[in-house]
């Protein structure tokens, strides 16, 4: 066997390199064709597997989940790293609501739907609708952040926020049917208990090492700036392990981590931001290429019929309903509502959801399975392609200037006693048009730069600052609330 090598893993390193990179480069047409990013992952995957034009034969669903688990728990800590609690504050509440009561309504409703419209019966039916009762993390983080698109800032949240919080609610649905399914025997009241189980414990053990971890990172001197992303990731993966070992929804607990590190200040912040993102985006590309290589596109014929019918009743009937019923209470503009309604993204936590029958040898897991992907394939399309069209006639577009064609950012190792704040210089803004050197600046504080078009100028106290122009500005911590005042809000926030 070792004779062999190393030709075997220069094959497979060559076809991952392939793989990736084409991903890559037809991640281009998101934006050219309004295609989601997910959806030619996706593509690219079934064409590489056996049914499609690369031959690759791959039929490990056990690997599958677990490359799936490992990418969903990178990508929602990603997530949580980047969500502002000055946002959570105002979305929480709804987002809370659809991502319980919210995927229990869209799971009846389409499992209604599949009995009624196609046969199921019951338990199968209500096995489908909670396959696909949830929306994607991956999806909804990869169409509203990687397209450009900048919505008003409570609807963002909200769905951003449904995204990380409701896999806990899908899961324990799905492995709840699963076992009715395989039992033969009719879910009850436990499937609730265990609900409030989980979410609390995921919940509690997610505060708990999100503010270990912040003390943890605080406190550890390390040399090489490389190991806080290793010490980060560590975080990540015990934030999942151990909850789930407890009972508790690891899905949720990993995403209150992410938050409860990305809203301190801890040491390297800017590089592990940078790194999570990396990895998010790594993990997003090999999630969905695997689970691509799990279909042949031969078999998604043979249940269109079935898979066009659901998709269409889970975009225009089941995700609106359960969005209209959990946000009327909540006052939200019928605007935000229906946006709300439209942008259910679907992506790779149904498809994993949907080896969970598989893994079990439940009778018609496969066909399932089939479905479910047919569902997500649809979902990409029918809403995911209409989300930038859908968003601006609908005016939820926010102003939000243009991000500046350079970065400049500090990374140290070190708790250093200063803000380096990025601004952006509206046509209303009070100092547009004025010297630096007229300007009431604290004095601990500098311009280091300005960013005009694609230009890079170094200021003086002769420059003047012009609309449009992005502004970085060093200063003490306790100064930034008076730039704030001068410049108008950050750019970040």
């Amino acid at each position: 066997m070792l004779s062999a090598e190393p030709l075997p893993t220069a094959i497979l390193l060559t076809i991952c390199g392939v793989l990736l990179g084409l991903s890559v480069l037809f991640s281009r047409a998101t934006g050219r064709f309004g295609i989601p990013v997910a959806l030619l992952f996706l593509g690219v995957g079934m064409a590489a597997g056996a049914g499609g034009p690369g031959g690759i034969a791959f039929s490990n669903y056990g690997f599958a989940f677990r490359l799936g688990t490992v990418a969903l728990v990178l990508i929602l800590f990603d997530g949580g790293l980047n969500t502002p609690l000055s946002a959570i504050e105002h979305a929480l509440r709804p987002a809370a609501v659809l991502a319980t009561a919210g995927v229990v309504a869209t799971a009846a409703i389409m499992g209604v739907a599949a009995h009624l419209l196609f046969g199921f019966g019951w338990t199968e039916a209500m096995l489908l609708g909670a396959i696909v009762s949830s929306t994607d993390a991956a999806a909804v983080f990869s169409v509203l952040r990687g397209s450009g698109l900048t919505l008003k800032r409570r609807v963002g949240t909200t769905l951003e926020l449904e995204s990380g919080l409701n896999d806990p609610m899908a899961v324990i649905l799905t492995t709840g049917l699963t076992h009715a399914v395989a039992s033969g025997k009719r879910p009850g009241w436990e499937l609730v208990a265990e609900a409030v189980v989980q979410m609390v414990v995921g919940a509690g053990l997610g505060l708990a090492m999100g503010w270990a971890g912040r003390m943890l990172l605080n406190r550890l001197r390390l040399r090489v700036a490389g190991l806080y992303p290793v010490m980060t990731l560590a975080l990540a993966l015990l934030a999942y392990g151990v909850p789930t070992l407890l009972h508790g929804s690891g899905f949720l607990a990993v995403y209150v981590v992410g938050i409860a590190l990305g809203n301190e200040t801890i040491r390297y912040r800017t590089g592990l931001l940078r790194i999570h993102d990396a990895l998010a985006w790594l993990s997003q590309v090999g999630m969905f290429l695997v689970l691509g290589l799990l279909v042949f596109p031969g078999k998604l014929l043979g249940v269109a019929l079935e898979g066009l019918g659901l998709a269409l009743v889970l975009a225009f009937v089941a995700r609106p309903v359960a969005v209209l019923l959990c946000l009327l209470p909540f006052r939200f503009p019928a605007r935000e509502i229906l946006f709300t309604g439209w942008v259910g993204l679907r992506g790779a936590v149904p498809i994993i959801l949907a080896t969970f029958p598989v893994l079990s040898g439940t009778h018609g897991a496969r066909e399932v399975f089939t479905i479910v992907f047919f569902i997500v394939v649809v979902n990409g399309l029918i809403p995911g392609a209409t989300v930038p069209w859908v968003t601006r006639r609908l005016g939820l577009a926010s102003n939000a200037p243009e991000p500046p064609p350079a970065v400049l950012e500090i990374a140290s190792t070190q708790l250093l006693n200063g803000e380096l704040s990025a601004f952006y210089i509206g046509s209303a803004s009070a100092v547009a048009g004025e010297r630096i050197s007229d300007l009431p600046f604290p004095p601990g504080s500098a311009v280091m730069l300005l960013v005009r078009g694609q230009e890079l100028m170094a200021p003086r106290g002769d420059t003047t600052f012009q609309t449009g122009d992005h502004v970085y500005v060093f200063s003490n911590s306790e100064d930034l609330p008076l730039l704030r005042l001068l410049f108008g809000q950050q750019e970040d926030e």
